[in-house]
């Protein structure tokens, strides 16, 4: 099939890139691997759940999002897991009917992000989640993770679970904040400029004070520790840049900990086709190097939302329907004082939300120090059980970037493809190489997402395979 615009991602930056795209007269074909439009910051509740889940700021949002979507033209394609995007952007996708192939001129890439844990000792047990996965728990299908919780990281989503966990019913044990107030009064001044973010922010910092939940500013966990599941973690204090220092440690019971250092951009698809790109901590990593309204460098090819750099769902709307409106206006359905016109107001949006969004990312950012204090022992890439001192092996032996540590390790090479583990383990390599620049990225390559064989394949019978007939003797 074809198509004039493809989307990758039905966020907040994608589905309204999707809209704005479709509304100017482009045929536009939206993947997207959940069930419903939302992304991970608006994601709609499981069938059922819908009308007994609590309504939330979030929720109102995505079901706005969601409506839209549902009466656009886009043809949104969900449940699709997105496997490969060649030359000539052909998108080749898993769907419930088998494996889908879409070739359009212009492609949008807005696939979000992923969480970060920097690893610890026990962070593997039974027990461990990530905040962004209590989110989802929370979010979509209103469940609690644990008894006894113990809330941990930076950033914004801190508040976000607590508050979320305490509004369910369950229990915080404690709020262990690599942050301290005074980062968070430094920060005030940009957060003032959203009001009604704050006033959020407020109510949750409420909620959580009301419980009476202990705060541990500038603290991190030191160890998670338990037999064969989780029983309890050792908290210690740490200083500006995360790196453990003398004082006193305490240790708290506890069932669950939801632990998370902010978010990582999800940009394989500008990476596989090989658009330029920089590293830029505040917004996560490497991320494509983008023009004013989300054209990269190679032609052709957009990229919006967390995605491109962690900006929030703020700006994520508003850069997805600017970068909709480029696609537009590039393929000859808007002219230039139409797309001028068109985009005003998004532009203007993302200028007023950028100090907010910058003061989170900030917040969010990877601290090196934290990343140095990683014991020898404690496994960094999970899936193939590839531990911090196996990374600094290999440096020594030669390995000077992530690509060769791949080799030397296979730090990368699970399921999840280095998702999680390659932004520490090149933070890893670059205290010993010098720059994150030069330690670089694991090379994007399909398959994108792990799909099964059978699932490209299809069902066939043997009679079904074609066999040529016998070369002439």
């Amino acid at each position: 099939m074809s198509a004039d615009l493809i989307v990758l991602g039905a966020g907040p930056a994608g589905a309204n890139a999707a809209i704005a795209a479709a509304d100017a007269g482009l045929k536009v074909i939206l993947f997207e691997q959940q069930p419903a439009a939302g992304g991970q910051v608006w994601r709609a509740p499981l069938p059922g759940l819908d009308t007994t889940l609590p309504a939330s700021p979030e929720r109102t949002s995505g079901d706005g999002l969601r409506a839209r979507l549902k009466a656009s033209r886009v043809d949104a394609r969900f449940g699709r897991t997105l496997w490969s995007v060649g030359q000539r952007f052909r998108v080749d996708a898993v769907g419930p009917d088998g494996n889908e192939s879409v070739e359009a001129p212009r492609l949008i890439a807005a696939t979000g992000a992923h969480e970060r844990v920097v690893p610890f000792p026990g962070w593997t047990l039974p027990g461990v989640i990530g905040l962004a996965a209590a989110t989802v728990l929370l979010k979509a299908q209103g469940g609690v993770p644990g008894t006894r919780i113990v809330v941990a990281g930076c950033g914004p989503l801190l508040a976000v679970v607590a508050a979320g966990i305490l509004k369910s019913g369950g229990s915080v044990a404690a709020v262990v904040d690599l942050s301290g107030p005074g980062d968070w009064l430094k920060a005030l001044p940009a957060m003032a400029t959203q009001p009604a973010l704050v006033a959020r922010g407020a109510g949750w910092a409420l909620k959580i004070g009301a419980a009476r939940v202990p705060m541990l500013f500038r603290h991190a966990i030191r160890t998670a520790e338990g037999s064969e599941e989780l029983q309890r973690v050792r908290i210690a204090p740490v200083d500006a840049q995360g790196a453990f220092i003398t004082g006193p440690e305490r240790v708290i019971d506890a069932d669950t900990v939801c632990v998370g250092h902010g978010l990582v951009p999800g940009g394989e698809v500008p990476r596989l086709l090989r658009a330029t790109q920089t590293f830029d901590r505040r917004r996560g990593g490497f991320v494509p190097v983008l023009d004013a309204v989300g054209r990269t460098s190679l032609n052709g090819l957009y990229a919006c939302g967390d995605g491109a750099g962690i900006r929030g769902a703020l700006v994520a709307e508003q850069a997805g329907r600017l970068a909709g409106l480029a696609a537009a206006h590039d393929a000859g359905a808007l002219s230039e004082t139409a797309f001028a016109t068109a985009s005003g107001a998004a532009r203007a949006a993302i200028a007023k939300a950028r100090p907010f969004s910058d003061a989170m990312a900030g917040m969010m950012a990877l601290r090196p120090a934290q990343v140095a204090s990683i014991p020898a022992d404690t496994v960094v890439c999970r899936c193939e059980d590839v531990t911090r001192a196996e990374i600094d092996a290999a440096h020594a032996d030669g390995a000077c970037d992530l690509n060769q540590l791949k080799q030397f390790t296979r730090c990368g090479m699970g399921p999840c493809q280095g998702r999680f583990c390659g932004d520490v383990a090149g933070e890893l390599l670059a205290l010993k190489v010098g720059s994150r620049e030069a330690a670089g990225a694991f090379t994007a390559r399909p398959p994108l997402r792990p799909v099964a064989l059978a699932d490209l394949m299809g069902a066939f019978d043997y009679s079904d395979i074609p066999i040529p007939a016998p070369a002439p003797l």
